[in-house]
């Protein structure tokens, strides 16, 4: 049997009262989160005077539950001699009571502790004509960061609401230069190469002048300039070569590239023109948007995939002509009435999490999730609609949590 313990995870006063022939009022400081006394039942130990309770959360193939243990003097009191009730306030004001009937050699609760187990605790018990009461906060997954450093972080919040969500179809491809962004430099007429002024790789605007020839029928030298502003990827002569048709020199603009994708037969009915497509690198966390804009006419005879091309910016040259990349393609999408962005989403203890802001606190809200999208993920449970939540760069949340230690005592 695995008991799970609610933990304090912050250090707020606990507080222990009798009422009854000669029983006082007790102050008790609270210890160290993590650091309370434990029970029989590694529970948290509750005292006042002879009489103590130990307060665990039973999940033994079950759902969590409240379990209570009665002593007087260390010694275990049969459950059908003391009432309790466990009243929890969450961080968003809302109020749950727990009360209990007596059950083999403890007292159950009456419903399901649902997650996260992060609240402040009140506690009550009546014995042998006695009343006692105890306050304590037990949190996990939560975390305080004020405004100025959450927006130097880059957090950015949204409000959980209905979304479109897309399927999605992976496909794997690499970038090109777009055909239209290189140009091929011949020599207007054919001549002699008297000199030559640009190399592979030299960055050139157009105009820029790259070689000069000396035409074989006006024996007059002619210039021969850039027709387009890029990068020499092709250098074909030296001085002292004759021009002829072919060209002399190819630019291209790195700027202008496209994303090619081999799209096979099971897919082809899947991919069409104008969908919604997500590229990321094979590595790292670049992700850029873009859509299906053609495909090309002939299909590769002995895969018969047919190749589907996007359009990639590429003003800052991160995506260099043959990168493999990976795109995401929305093949379907439907709108579903409560969803958080997909980059929310976090892994914390065996849930995935989003963390629900209130005030310039953070805290965690385990889901149960639907469909997934690259933009949005269907939340079927865990999260109320309305709620606000770290949609961007929550992961510096997940680290504040982790470096506070507020996470869950089992």
């Amino acid at each position: 049997m695995r008991l799970l313990t609610l933990a304090l995870l912050l250090a707020l006063p606990l507080a222990g009262c009798g009422d009854g022939p000669g029983n006082t009022t007790a102050e008790h400081e609270a210890p160290a989160a993590g650091d309370y006394e434990r029970g029989p039942h590694n529970g948290r130990m509750l005292r006042n005077g002879d009489f103590a309770l130990e307060m665990t959360v039973f999940e033994d193939g079950i759902p969590p539950e409240y379990r209570l243990y009665a002593y007087r003097d260390d010694k275990p009191l049969p459950p059908g001699q003391v009432q309790a009730s466990v009243t929890i306030k969450r961080l968003d004001g809302e109020v749950t009571t727990f009360s209990f009937r007596p059950e083999q050699d403890y007292l159950r609760g009456n419903a399901t502790l649902v997650e996260p187990h992060s609240f402040d605790v009140a506690v009550r018990a009546s014995e042998g004509g006695r009343n006692h009461a105890w306050r304590f906060a037990s949190y996990e997954g939560r975390t305080t960061i004020a405004p100025e450093a959450a927006r130097a972080a880059g957090i950015e919040t949204a409000v959980a609401g209905p979304a479109q969500i897309g399927e999605t179809l992976e496909i794997v491809g690499r970038v090109e230069l777009d055909p239209s962004a290189s140009a091929e430099v011949g020599a207007k007429f054919p001549g002699r190469v008297v000199s030559v002024h640009r190399n592979v790789g030299d960055r050139v605007g157009r105009g820029a002048l790259l070689a000069r020839v000396e035409s074989s029928y006006s024996l007059q030298t002619y210039p021969v300039f850039a027709p387009i502003t890029g990068v020499v990827t092709q250098r074909n002569t030296s001085v002292g070569d004759v021009t002829g048709d072919d060209s002399i020199f190819v630019i291209s603009d790195p700027s202008r590239t496209v994303a090619t994708f081999p799209i096979f037969p099971r897919d082809i009915e899947r991919v069409r023109p104008g969908q919604a497509v997500q590229i990321r690198g094979l590595e790292g966390e670049r992700s850029q948007g873009s859509t299906i804009r053609d495909f090309l006419p002939l299909a590769e005879v002995q895969t018969q995939a047919v190749t589907a091309r996007a359009g990639l910016p590429n003003p800052g040259g991160f995506w260099r002509p043959g990168m493999a990349v990976r795109g995401l393609v929305t093949v379907d999408s439907r709108t579903v009435p409560i969803a958080v962005r997909t980059e929310a989403i976090q892994q914390f203890r065996d849930f995935r999490v989003v963390f629900a802001k209130v005030g310039d606190t953070y805290e965690v809200r385990m889901l149960e999730l639907g469909r997934e999208g690259p933009e949005w993920t269907e939340v079927l449970g865990g999260l109320k609609p309305g709620t606000v939540y770290a949609a961007k760069n929550s992961y510096v949340i997940k680290a504040d949590v982790e470096k506070s230690g507020a996470s869950h005592d089992h």
